[in-house]
């Protein structure tokens, strides 16, 4: 190449780079600059391919930067590779996210070897898109490769595979296995165990993280709270919040938000309160908790209360507003209340409709106040399917007020929502034998038998089955 040439073609690569770097730059701009590329032979040039990659997955055609470097060029530099693979990892679409592992799988057929880079993005598209049995096949490669032992990076990114496909097992051991584990380590091991409901075992990791000297980061401590608040352990929750207040880190959305959650599911919303008010911002979730808290501590008024400010300063409630603050309601007896709410709920003052619910914590409302023709009559009139919980709540109001007739319809409509959940059998037959309906209760027995449905009729605490359901809903 002449000196011409070479200058001639170093002109036109900073006017592509240029070009790309635009902010606006638009799609058919992309083709274009394709074919100076390819005319140019300047699709080999990592520098122009990183900046073309990038143009592209800003304007969501990723899908011209993968046919340019995998179908025009048999082999390219493992950066482009490393490239695309990041750009689709990070794509919130399945489709585009499968693309990271064909390109993958690419790199296998053309002999381009993977580096320490390529593996936690192939990783993370991988995690993203639950794809077990092929995650298990890249984690043979990094073995063999020698990636394994020697890069943390890939260690993290292998732990949130197999936590973020349900296989904790698999993920603890290799989490014993690592030689040296960081605050990423332990943070997507706690991760997996709350997502698996073990919150227990995720405080476990998280205490013998704080005893290895690990230093927690933001992150850890939301998820650490998160377990805190649904195990109840209101000590390890203090010592977090103490920790905050000692490192002197800032009272953000996130962390004050899981604060006063743990606080309010541990049944000490009043400090949660404390937290509120150090925070400078707060957004629908945090507010979404606070009134969440006051309803666990049945302060009905205070939660109605907390709504009504939320709403004087701006800030528009959502779905899982509505739930907690008719949850209070239900909690607390407040039956006017709840049903003026409901009302403007339903008259499109809030921009959804109600859905199952809300109509939950209302039949619960009326159900649980006697007033169970009325929470018939909601039932009947709803715009959405009824669910266990809408008819456990009926059933518990009908029981709580002796209308076995109602109860026993309601029963049955339990029993054709989980016809597997012995426990609606069994209060069929308890009603049954105070009804004196003895034959009747003889026939849930054997129904119950031939249905392999052999728990013992004592056992059940059935008649606490509608207040669990309708605390799952704050949950």
């Amino acid at each position: 190449m002449t000196t011409n040439s070479y200058s001639q073609l170093n002109n036109i690569s900073t006017k592509i780079l240029n070009l790309l770097n635009k902010p606006s730059i638009s799609p058919s701009q992309i083709t274009q600059i394709q074919a100076q590329l390819i005319h140019h032979n300047l699709h080999y040039n990592t520098i122009i391919a990183h900046n073309f990659i990038s143009t592209c997955l800003s304007l969501n055609i990723l899908n011209s930067a993968l046919t340019l470097y995998t179908k025009l060029i048999k082999k390219p530099h493992i950066f482009i590779c490393n490239t695309l693979i990041q750009s689709f990892s990070h794509s919130k679409i399945p489709l585009e996210k499968q693309n990271s592992i064909t390109i993958y799988s690419h790199m296998h057929k053309e002999r381009i070897c993977p580096n320490n880079y390529t593996y936690p993005f192939v990783l993370k598209a991988l995690s993203d898109l639950k794809e077990l049995k092929l995650g298990q096949s890249v984690h043979t490669h990094i073995v063999k490769s020698g990636y394994y032992d020697n890069d943390i990076y890939v260690q993290n990114s292998l732990l949130n595979l197999y936590a973020s496909c349900g296989e904790i097992e698999v993920c603890h051991q290799l989490f014993d296995e690592m030689p040296q584990r960081d605050v990423v380590s332990g943070t997507v091991l706690i991760m997996g165990y709350s997502d698996c409901g073990r919150y227990g075992d995720a405080l476990v990791v998280f205490e013998k993280m704080r005893n290895a000297g690990v230093a927690p980061n933001r992150v850890m401590m939301v998820n650490a709270l998160s377990a805190c608040a649904n195990f109840g352990s209101f000590d390890i929750g203090v010592w977090i919040h103490d920790y905050i207040r000692r490192s002197g880190w800032e009272m953000d959305v996130i962390l004050g938000t899981s604060l006063i959650d743990m606080y309010g599911k541990c049944g000490r919303i009043e400090h949660g309160f404390w937290v509120f008010q150090e925070m400078k911002f707060k957004n629908v979730y945090t507010w979404n908790v606070v009134i969440r808290g006051l309803a666990l501590a049945k302060s009905g008024e205070e939660a109605v209360r907390s709504f009504f400010i939320m709403e004087h300063e701006n800030v528009k409630p959502d779905e899982v507003t509505l739930v907690a603050v008719l949850c209070a309601c239900a909690y607390s007896g407040m039956v006017e209340k709840g049903r003026e709410i409901f009302s403007w709920l339903t008259n499109g003052k809030y921009g959804f409709p109600p859905g199952a619910k809300h109509y939950a914590c209302m039949v619960d409302l009326l159900a649980h106040s006697g007033r169970l023709e009325d929470a018939l009559r909601m039932i009947e009139e709803m715009r959405v399917e009824p669910t266990k919980t809408v008819w456990g709540a009926l059933l518990g109001g009908c029981r709580l007020h002796g209308n076995q007739e109602l109860s026993e319809f309601a029963a049955w409509k339990l029993v054709g929502l989980e016809p597997r959940n012995s426990a609606y059998y069994i209060v069929l037959a308890n009603l049954y034998g105070e009804m004196g309906r003895w034959n009747d209760a003889e026939k849930i027995r054997a129904l119950m038998k031939e249905r392999g449905l052999l728990k013992h009729l004592g056992s059940s605490s059935v008649e606490l089955e509608d207040q669990k359901d309708l605390l799952e809903l704050l949950r």
